[in-house]
């Protein structure tokens, strides 16, 4: 059963001293090590890769902008199976991660093809699907460390054959608030499948702030992403990242 966080205490009732209590007490069970999460791809605030690390801070801070500021739901889904969509959400997830007064979570809603548990290497024993299924599941079950600080992963769960039953369904948008209110200011990942092979991009951007598209460098024609980012709302697209 969802039950609500003792923070949620509406706009401008929270305290922050004791959310950021919280935060500085998320424990960690294991660490990636710099090795790790450069054999990975994921950014850290000391990786050499400079580059790339910059260009993460720059999207997280024109994010920020577009929300004023505030925590915010956000899908991130690919012009085409490939886009490499999950690196892009992950190290988004990650940057906004690297702020001690923030949390990120990222969750799996690539139903057909998870992968982020296996980049992560966790083995979990439950997740999204799960929860969905059962009434009387408790949230932080599915709620897995990821080895990087501040950054929690929801596992997409046991495969089924069709997803977007879950994600239409009343309990989806309940998970939704549930995790944004937990800790005001987590910032969620949503990643999915191609919005090219798949409908639940579109209808889980209904249920959040916003969607971004990733569109990969020199394998798309123009045609096929203005058609994938015109599959979305238009007032919730904040655009497209070029990944190669």
């Amino acid at each position: 059963m969802l039950v609500p966080s003792s923070l949620e205490l509406g706009p401008g009732a929270v305290d922050r001293y004791v959310i950021s209590k919280q935060i500085v007490r998320m424990q960690e069970p294991r660490r990636l090590t710099r090795d790790d999460m450069d054999e990975r791809r994921i950014i850290y605030p000391e990786s050499k890769n400079r580059r790339l690390v910059n260009r993460f801070r720059d999207l997280r801070t024109r994010l920020l902008e577009t929300s004023g500021g505030n925590n915010f739901t956000m899908v991130v889904s690919g012009a085409s199976p490939g886009a490499g969509c999950s690196f892009v959400a992950l190290n988004l997830a990650a940057a906004f991660a690297f702020d001690q007064s923030k949390t990120a979570l990222i969750i799996d809603c690539n139903l057909r093809e998870p992968s982020l548990h296996t980049t992560l290497d966790i083995l979990p024993e439950s997740g999204l699907t799960d929860f969905l299924d059962d009434s009387d599941y408790d949230i932080a079950r599915i709620l897995y460390p990821t080895g990087i600080p501040r950054l929690r992963l929801i596992p997409a769960g046991s495969q089924r054959e069709i997803p977007a039953e879950f994600f239409t369904s009343f309990r989806m948008k309940q998970f939704l608030q549930a995790v944004r209110r937990r800790y005001p200011d987590r910032f969620i990942i949503l990643d999915t499948a191609s919005i090219s092979e798949s409908p639940d991009a579109r209808i889980l951007a209904e249920l959040c702030d916003y969607a971004m598209l990733v569109v990969p460098h020199g394998r798309v024609t123009p045609d096929l992403v203005e058609q994938a980012a015109t599959a979305f709302n238009s007032e919730k697209f904040v655009g497209a990242v070029i990944n190669g």
